[in-house]
This record gives C-alpha cells, structure tokens and sequence, in this order.
C-alpha cells in the first residue's frame, strides 16, 4: 500500500538531502552523520494516513508504529518468536482459551502515567466498536464475543473476552484455541492507546481525531513522535520512560515518503539513507552483479493481486457479477510473463491467494494461464470475442511499477479477449476511500502477513473483514476457517484451509499476480536488522555501526 509524494515534495525531500550535514567546515552525508550519532534514515514510501494504531492498514505506517506502539508481546528480531513486550509474562489455561497477561510494573506511557490493564480493555473496546469502523477489528475477532460486538450482535462489552483483574493483570478470553495467538499480538492493532488522551482532542470514535499530532501523541514504545512534516518526513526520538530504553541504541529515526523508486535509489547512493523501501526493477542485475553491494532480497510473506467489486449492492459493471467474466480474466493473464520482463526482482508467478509457508500450507487449488478456455468463457457469459463486454475500469494507486503491471494486464485483456480497458490513477488516500466505498470495479491490491502463519491471508477475506473490501461473503468460506481453529491436529487444520481457498479460487473475488520477495537496499552500517518472513525489524534492536560503511558505494552500468 502506497502513496504517490507529490512532485514539489519530492524535490523538496532531495534538496534536504543533498545539503547534507556539515562539521567542521566538513561536509558530510546523512548516513556517515547519522553513522556518529545514532540517526537513521529510512525510505519509507508512502505519507502516513494517520499514526492511530487501530486505524491504519498501510506497511508505511506501520513501520512507524513499531516505533511508537508496544503490545503485551512482540515477535523476535529473527525467528519472530513471541517474546515479553508490556507483559512480562503469561499465563495459559489447560484448554488454551484463556490467558492471563501480567504487566510490568515500570510499562509507563511516554507522559510518565502507568500502562494498566485497563488501557487494553478500553482500547480494545474502541477498535471493536462499529462506530470506529476500523478495518483491523477482525484481528480482534478470536476474543469471545469480539465479532458479536463489532456486528452489533452483542451491546454489553463486558462479556466480550477481555477483563483487568487487577491494574498489572489482564485476562483474554478466546472463542476457541487459537494456535497463532501469541504471534497475532505482535500486530499494531493490538496495541493499546491511550484513550484518555484520545478523548481530550475529540470524540473515540472518530476517524482523523487530532490525538495522533506531535504535539499530541502519547505512546508506549521505545520511542516518541518529535515531528511530522506532512509529504516531507516523519521524526521518532528515543522515548526515555520506556522500560527498556537501556537496549535502545538509536537516537531518532526519520521516515521519508519518496515515492519514486528512481528518486529513492539516487539518496541511498548519494549516502543520504540507510535503507530503502524498494528498488528499481531496472537496476535488480545490475545491484546483484555488482561486488560489494548494498542489494538485499529477503523471503517474505505476501502477494499482489487485484480485487474484484462483486458487491451486489455496489457492483458498477454487470459483467464482473457473472463469475465465468471473472475466471476469464485470471486465464488470460501471463504471470510468468509479469514477473520476468516487469517486476524482475526475484518474484515468483502466484496461482494462489495464500503462498506456500509457514504451518505446513503448501496450496492445492491453483489457478492457470489458459487463454483459449478464458475465450470460450467468456463467449459462454455472452461476450463472444469481447463484444458487447462493458468497458473494465482497473484502479491503481500512484507508481511506477503499478502503472507498468496494469498496462501490460491491459494489452493481455485486449489480446486475449478483445476487452477494453480503462486505467484509474489515484493517490494513496483517495485510492483507499474509493476501495473502501467499494465504488471501483477491478483494482490492484497486495497483502502482506500480519504474523507467520497462513491464516493472516485467509482472514483477509472473511466476510466481516475489512481488509476484504471485494462484496465477497461465503458461510462456507468462513465456515471453514472456523473449523479450522478447532481441528484436533495440524493435518486437520491444514485441510480446512485447503478447502477454504478452493472456495475463493473458484469465486474470484481476488485474481493473485506473483508473490513477493523482500527487495532493497540497505547501508552495511546497520546492525541488528534480520530477515524474517513478515519483514519485522524491532526499532529496538538495532543500530548503527560507524565503521560498517564504505567509503564510496559500487558504480552501476545503469546508474543515471
């Protein structure tokens, strides 16, 4: 999920850059500085939509929230092993569906007022509560009574599964064993806030309260907002009242949002950031050819795909309502094609929603590229050779690569099945209103893994779900994943997830294009940052090594 920085913005963002910083009469680039005084400088992409932790969905703010936001666990720089995070320790019951949190007595919010188990009830009453609208409140869902409160089921919130026993105790209550749960708290949305300060800058429950400004925000974590310069940075300091500030190495980080893959990659080797967020397609050989270079490519846990509008009530083409449309048009897309001549940065083709991974999930179901029975399809719904087929809008958000991938999906349409289409542009935030609205009809979309296990993805597309966002809603889709939180083994559970994607491959309400690999650029200077399946990397742990950087980074044949 991204958002376009707007062309001023950038240059000012650059110009900022290239200044550098001077000592001495000595200049000096950002990351050598920053090296020195523990200052580090991230491409972040995309200008936050918010800093509230139960609002936002987007991977450039949750970067930022890492920083900010501690829950009870939180995962393991490189197993993401579910370690103490507010919670010292816990406590499980004999049939796994009840645990008891004990906080730490030193747990203080950034203002010096104790974390209590309380703040957890009340926030989590407000991410669940309907008024909220948040699009994370299904990860809440495994508390009992959590999806019956959200639907309004259920109005009493104190027989929702979560209970302070005492100002340091915290009871949750689940629906049923959950096997991942640990891992699941380790998500922003889980994270409490501090809801007496959202109160005193405007109503709980609405969108866009001013809490989260800097001269606003309280937070928990091992640093604090000093500053957001909207479309320019976002600055997080060292939060002292943390409990352990000790293993606190940095300073502050800087979040930058360049959009521009070919604007970020000019910082880093201008040695003006320590990490990027992408990189280049056009550059990938040239970085892994070149010795001594900055390129990583991890593993990592996602796939892009596009949504289909299938709403009843809100569908805008009545085409996409007949399924036999919709299968045709994930025949007539070649995904090996995509990965090899326009992503080219070690993705692989996805014939599935959910890819292969943690939890023994090795999907059964797949999809095929197979434009002759696409054609007899879409003949079949009575769009013989495309005729009389209503022109498809396909929505994008602003970037480089997205343009690049619609338009090759465009000419395959019009190739294989004599389809029009028109491309949509938008930016960030006006791309998330119109796809929440559900007012488009085909868009581009990825998912990354909340946690590492499959399920992440097959929550993603419960009916309640607001991550959902396609009008797809199966009892047997959910039905299945149900079972599967109870299945007496992991064979058992497996199945159920087998049988739940074959229930949304045979829909369609999402067509998968590739899965991700984790691909960018990052300064050898930067310690303590492991690779990991959901691309985790705890503010806390790492730092910065002055003498890890070269003096002069690679020359690229492709360089500009």
């Amino acid at each position: 999920m991204k958002l376009r920085v707007s062309h001023l913005a950038a240059v000012l963002i650059l110009l900022g850059l290239a200044l550098g910083v001077t000592s001495c009469g000595k200049r000096s680039t950002r990351v050598a500085h920053g090296n020195k005084e523990q200052i580090f400088h991230l491409g972040n992409y995309a200008e936050p939509a918010d800093l509230d932790p139960q609002i936002v969905i987007g991977d450039s703010e949750s970067h930022i929230l890492k920083a900010l936001f501690e829950g009870l666990v939180i995962a393991g720089p490189k197993d993401l092993r579910p370690l103490p995070g507010v919670a010292e320790r816990w406590e499980v019951s004999a049939d796994g569906r009840v645990y008891t949190f004990f906080l730490r007595a030193n747990a203080v919010w950034s203002d010096g007022e104790p974390v209590v188990a309380d703040d957890f009830v009340k926030s989590y009453e407000r991410i669940l509560n309907p008024k909220l609208a948040a699009q994370n409140a299904d990860m809440l869902f495994v508390l009992k009574g959590g999806e019956d409160y959200y639907a309004g089921r259920l109005q009493d919130f104190s027989k929702v599964g979560v209970k302070a026993l005492d100002p340091k105790r915290l009871q949750i209550n689940l629906r049923t064993p959950v096997p991942y749960f640990l891992a699941l708290l380790n998500h922003h949305s889980w994270s409490p806030v501090p809801v007496k300060i959202v109160d005193q800058h405007g109503n709980r429950y609405d969108k866009g309260n001013r809490w989260t400004r800097p001269e606003n925000l309280v937070s928990n974590g091992p640093f604090r907002l000093k500053d957001w310069k909207t479309q320019q940075e976002v600055v997080v300091q060292k939060n002292d009242k943390y409990w352990d500030a000790k293993q606190v190495r940095l300073r502050e980080i800087h979040f930058y949002p360049i959009e521009s893959r070919d604007t970020e990659d000019r910082a880093f080797r201008a040695g003006q950031l320590h990490a990027t967020y992408e990189i280049t397609a056009s550059k990938f050989d040239a970085y892994k050819a070149s010795a001594g270079s900055s390129l990583r490519v991890d593993p990592y846990y996602g796939v892009y795909y596009l949504r289909v509008n299938i709403d009843p009530a809100k569908q805008t083409n009545p085409a996409l309502k007949d399924v036999r449309v919709r299968r045709a048009l994930s025949m007539a897309i070649d995904r090996e094609s995509l990965v090899r001549n326009i992503t080219r940065a070690g993705e692989r083709p996805a014939f599935s929603f959910v890819p292969p991974g943690p939890a023994g999930y090795e999907p059964r179901e797949k999809l095929t590229f197979d434009p002759e029975e696409a054609r007899r399809l879409l003949a079949e719904a009575g769009y013989p050779g495309g005729k009389g087929m209503p022109r498809v809008t396909l929505l994008l958000n602003t970037d480089e690569l997205h343009k690049s991938i619609t338009e090759a999906l465009q000419q395959m349409w019009k190739k294989e099945l004599g389809i029009e289409v028109e491309i949509i542009n938008q930016e960030w935030k006006v791309y998330l209103a119109t796809e929440n609205n559900l007012d488009y009809q085909v868009a581009r979309a990825g998912y990354t893994a909340d946690y590492g296990d499959p399920n992440s993805f097959f929550d993603a597309m419960r009916t309640l779900s607001g991550n959902n966002n396609t009008g797809f809603a199966s009892p047997e889709y959910d039905r299945f994943l149900t079972e599967s939180l109870s299945a007496p083994n992991p064979a058992a559970r497996v199945e159920l997830l087998q049988q739940a994607e074959a229930v949304l491959l045979r829909e369609v309400p999402v067509i998968p294009l590739y899965f991700y690999a984790r691909t960018y650029l990052l300064q050898p200077s930067v310690k303590g940052w492991d690779a990991n399946l959901i691309d985790h990397h705890p503010w806390k742990y790492v730092y910065l090594d002055e003498s890890g950087i070269p003096e002069k980074l690679p020359t690229l044949g492709t360089a500009p």
